[in-house]
């Protein structure tokens, strides 16, 4: 870890010390922010339908499923071009998540989850194996969430993916977010992925090594049903990328 990345975990670490901590009772925690996953959980009993369209008329489906009180598991495909007048490139398979919550979020302490996901995000490239934006792999992350002018809740992980390697970078990498409720409708999320599996790359549209700066707005419709606009890749982490990404995500989630 170099010293800009140490410099901001201290920063997170240090807005923590300074807020009222709360526990997970009662709290809607999200399952994942723009990109990165949180200690979150679908309940047991409980099902959510996620749609992602990215640029280039892609389009990408995740269905989760909660199957205990403390795990849930997922699956996931899409394709680039499915919007539009060229051949659609599909994902070469589909992809899969799974999830266990090892601690609940206490007073003290943050909820601490292991998972797994084989989902990348963007256009599958067949040549290399691998997602425009590499998937998380294996992963263990924290959340703990505090009072301070409503619901906010701290995220940070490690995670290491073994199956996108063909471009040679296969280190381990860590991520940040925040979820900040402005209203009991609209919330903001905010992450930041290092990926520094990403980073050694020659090829001209992979990553530069500057890490995934990501923002949304997710806006909570109804009870079940959620609107989210994110944009992504705010730091041009690729050399023939002039601007962000502009997404949207929609989300209904429903008990059986």
């Amino acid at each position: 870890m170099n010293r800009k990345h140490f410099f901001v975990v201290l920063l997170i670490l240090t807005l923590a010390g300074g807020l009222m901590a709360q526990g997970d009772r009662g709290i809607n925690q999200p399952i994942n922010l723009v990109t990165i996953p949180t200690a979150g959980v679908l309940p047991r009993g409980a099902y959510a339908v996620e749609c992602r369209l990215f640029p280039g008329g892609g389009l990408w489906g995740q269905i989760g499923v909660g199957v205990f009180e403390r795990f849930m598991f997922g699956v996931s495909y899409g394709g680039g071009n499915i919007i539009g007048n060229q051949k659609i490139n599909w994902y070469n398979q589909p992809g899969v998540e799974v999830r266990y919550r090892f601690f609940e979020e206490s007073v003290k302490f943050p909820a601490l989850l292991l998972g797994f996901s084989s989902q990348g995000f963007g256009n599958y490239l067949d040549s290399l194996k691998r997602y425009e934006t590499k998937a998380h792999g294996f992963y263990a992350v924290a959340s703990k969430n505090f009072h301070f002018l409503g619901n906010l809740g701290l995220h940070a992980g490690i995670n290491y993916n073994p199956l996108e390697k063909t471009d040679g970078d296969a280190d381990p990498s860590f991520f940040l977010g925040i979820d900040k409720d402005l209203n009991s409708e609209i919330a903001l999320v905010v992450e930041y992925d290092a990926a520094l599996n990403d980073n050694h790359s020659e090829i001209s549209m992979l990553g530069k090594g500057r890490g995934y700066l990501n923002a949304g707005i997710r806006w909570r419709l109804v009870d079940k049903f959620t609107v989210e606009v994110d944009f992504n890749n705010i730091l041009l982490n690729r050399e023939e990328v002039d601007f962000m990404n502009r997404e949207l995500k929609l989300t209904f989630s429903e008990i059986f």
